[in-house]
């Protein structure tokens, strides 16, 4: 049988995202430092070659002719060309003038040869690189200033070469002036160097830090896991302990409120189960009783015991319909359509008016749609109209009404009873449960559990309130609903049904 691989923690993962996004972040910024700083240097470079061309002057020879377009001019060093009477000349006074600095080396060629370099010893020698000789040399055969960077074994050499002719002189001068890359571009790459392992420690920091830090925040998280897998159905009291106000708090709230549901939920079915056992147990045993003392001779007593037993019997089906029916609403099975209220206000108006006893009076009709099911709202509606008879003195009038306005639509039945105490008015809508008055009435205890069920079922709720005068007013409160808009009409649409019209 293959193994399951053990699934990666999820502190590593957290850690190893962290790690990767640092990573890629200080790449980027290294290799744009490198690149920036490497343009300048290079930039410097160039500049500095370029400043030869400046330091030189145009010798007479007119070759603007054969000169390529755009090419460079030729030139010298500011000099006073008349002082010198050959290339040999001009060119030793600049190589003596212009002194390389470091990194830097120069030097002179007549007719490709080497002639004279630098006597001081602040820059290099490239008097012995024939790789760059050679090249300048072809660079230049045109007669024109040339730049470029040439690898040697000497090193990566960024060169000018400019030509120098004088008239008179047949010989063709040549000078150059060479940087050494490497050299230059040494403080960059020490920099980088310095760089990269600022930004491995700045990594082992993170990693370091992030382990205990991720640690810390999934604490949490273990201890959720650990109370769910302690939590059974025997006892379902254990909780979490949310410290701060970050994410994980509110998700350890979140699972103390699911717990605190759950819990309540249970706790429901349970006393639910007893409930139901204490109700059946009371008909069973007046059945049971009625029979075992029944004389089978005496044909009245046998009459009353199945009088008795058939009425208890049709208690039971009352007591397991009501509780299907709670069932059925605390399952959420409501087909939600528009609700004509003026519709529906009618039409329990028609049905309670048959209930003797009372007069029945509709208060108020509403305008407009609520979104709900039908026949739900009317059955949770009856119950509170039927609940209100029962506990009311006969002849006294009891109103229904329904209202609709910004906060929603309000279904109500209004007596004039004698009222439901403020501390009994959450209680009344468990199951089995009932006010302290009138308890000599008949019924199974879930009517209002089972209309509470349906206002929930409907995103709303029921609440009772003092009727002004006395008695007790029960009114659903509906959730408002969203209008919706009309589609707007495109202009290609217009046309297009005009046409069709047409």
């Amino acid at each position: 049988m293959a193994r399951t691989p053990r699934p990666v923690p999820a502190r590593v993962r957290i850690l190893a995202a962290i790690l990767a996004v640092a990573c890629v972040g200080l790449a980027i910024v290294g290799s744009v430092t490198f690149l920036v700083q490497r343009e300048q240097a290079l930039a410097s470079v160039n500049e500095r070659l370029e400043a030869q061309v400046s330091s030189l002057e145009a010798v007479a020879e007119d070759t603007s002719a054969d000169a390529p377009p755009g090419g460079a001019p030729e030139a010298t060093e500011e000099l006073d060309t008349d002082a010198y009477q050959s290339i040999d000349d001009y060119l030793y006074a600049v190589v003596a003038r212009l002194v390389p600095a470091r990194n830097e080396a120069s030097l002179a060629l007549i007719d490709g040869t080497p002639r004279w370099i630098p006597s001081t010893l602040s820059g290099f020698d490239i008097s012995k690189n024939q790789q760059l000789i050679d090249r300048v040399v072809a660079d230049t055969a045109d007669g024109s200033v040339q730049s470029g960077t040439a690898v040697t074994d000497q090193g990566s050499l960024r060169y000018i070469a400019i030509p120098v002719t004088m008239p008179g002189d047949a010989r063709q001068g040549l000078y150059i002036r060479a940087i050494d890359l490497g050299a230059e571009m040494q403080p960059v790459t020490l920099a980088m160097a310095t760089y990269i392992v600022a930004a491995l420690a700045v990594l082992a920091a993170i990693g370091v830090v992030g382990w205990f830090v991720t640690g810390r925040l999934l604490s949490p998280i273990r201890h959720l896991r650990e109370t769910a897998s302690a939590i059974s159905i025997a006892d379902l009291s254990l909780r979490l302990n949310p410290h701060g106000n970050d994410d994980i708090s509110d998700l350890s709230r979140t699972v103390n409120s699911m717990l605190d549901r759950l819990e309540d939920s249970v706790d429901d079915q349970r006393q639910l189960l007893d409930d139901v056992r204490h109700e059946l147990k009371t008909p069973i045993t007046i059945v049971r009783g009625h029979l075992e003392l029944m004389n089978p001779l005496d044909a009245a007593d046998v009459a009353s015991a199945r009088d008795i037993g058939i009425a208890e019997l049709d208690r039971l089906t009352r007591l397991v319909e009501d509780i299907d029916l709670l069932a059925t609403a605390e399952a959420d099975s409501t087909t939600l359509a528009a609700v004509d209220l003026a519709s529906l206000t009618a039409r329990v108006g028609e049905l309670v008016a048959v209930i003797p006893g009372h007069v029945w009076t509709i208060e108020a009709v509403a305008d407009g749609d609520t979104i709900g099911d039908q026949d739900r709202l009317l059955q949770a509606w009856l119950q509170l109209a039927d609940n209100a008879a029962k506990y009311t003195p006969l002849g006294s009038p009891i109103e229904i009404g329904s209202a609709r306005d910004l906060e929603g639509a309000r279904l109500w039945v209004r007596d004039h009873g004698p009222g439901i105490p403020p501390d009994e008015r959450t209680r009344i809508f468990r199951r089995f449960d009932r006010a302290h008055v009138k308890r000599s009435v008949g019924g199974s205890g879930l009517g209002l559990a089972i209309v509470d069920a349906i206002a929930k079922g409907h995103g709303g709720h029921c609440v009772v309130t003092d009727t002004p005068g006395g008695g007790a007013t029960f009114t659903i409160h509906l959730p408002p609903t969203e209008v919706e808009l009309p589609v707007p009409v495109r202009a290609g649409d217009v046309v297009l049904q005009r046409e069709a019209a047409g």
